[in-house]
């Protein structure tokens, strides 16, 4: 009989084990303020537990969590880079910010295969990836009827902009920031659902527009979202852009 207790009373702490760590998120990172600030939105917004690492503590298993979000900006080593990928493709939730699709993971095996993309090099067809820093960034709701654009998501202003491959301009629901870090030119080989935009105008005083400040794709079993703004803490801040990332974490894919 005691036996038997004992049993059960292991078993049901196993299971409560691995119900709670599937309601915990899971943030790899090299640069850990913008994930506290992170962490800290995904539990006032929606009672989410977060655990913080970098890559060099990241556990065998990842299948338990809920969602593995990335936030790594310089090198991604090769252990992490296989594990994010069969997490996803085994029907993870794999988050991606920033940095974590720079031009330094152009040197990984699978990485940009496994998410349809490149990044140009400036001797190639398609305009060169780069990146410019301090810029006044325009972001717009590309996605007007999609979970991760709209749940409880408060936009501040409207935005003119013109979405590439249309003829005029359209005043789009968005939201700014002043000083942060911007990405251009990536280049989607592979189709997936494009989220948000971006504009903003660039030292030269050319103004840019391009699609793809956030995506969302399929993967196997999984699922991977992206998110090109997030350079400083201070950016995870902003009310409008963590509801929306704090979305992209709880959102169900079909």
């Amino acid at each position: 009989m005691i036996l038997k207790k004992t049993l059960i009373t292991f078993a049901f702490v196993a299971l409560t084990s691995v119900h709670l760590m599937a309601q915990e998120i899971l943030m790899v990172a090299d640069e850990f303020p913008a994930m506290e600030v992170l962490a800290k939105s995904l539990k006032q917004m929606e009672g989410l537990s977060s655990q913080i690492i970098s890559q060099k503590e990241l556990p065998n298993d990842l299948s338990g969590f809920q969602a593995v979000v990335v936030y790594i900006h310089k090198d991604l080593d090769a252990g992490p880079e296989e594990a994010f990928i069969q997490y996803a493709k085994a029907g993870g939730k794999l988050i991606l910010l920033h940095h974590t699709i720079s031009s330094g993971k152009r040197k990984n095996k699978d990485w940009f295969s496994f998410l349809g993309l490149e990044l140009p090099l400036a001797n190639q067809t398609a305009p060169a990836y780069k990146y410019i820093d301090d810029m006044n960034m325009d972001i717009v709701n590309l996605a007007p009827s999609h979970f991760i654009t709209t749940h409880k998501v408060v936009y501040p202003k409207k935005i003119k902009y013109q979405p590439e491959g249309t003829s005029k301009p359209k005043k789009l629901a968005g939201f700014n920031f002043p000083k942060t870090e911007v990405y251009m030119n990536h280049h989607l080989v592979t189709p997936r659902t494009l989220l948000l935009g971006f504009k903003f105008t660039d030292p030269e005083g050319r103004e840019w527009t391009q699609d793809r400040s956030a995506w969302c794709m399929n993967t196997g079993k999984g699922w991977v979202f992206y998110s090109q703004a997030g350079h400083y803490a201070q950016d995870f801040e902003d009310p409008t852009y963590a509801r929306i990332l704090a979305n992209a974490v709880v959102y169900n894919p079909e």
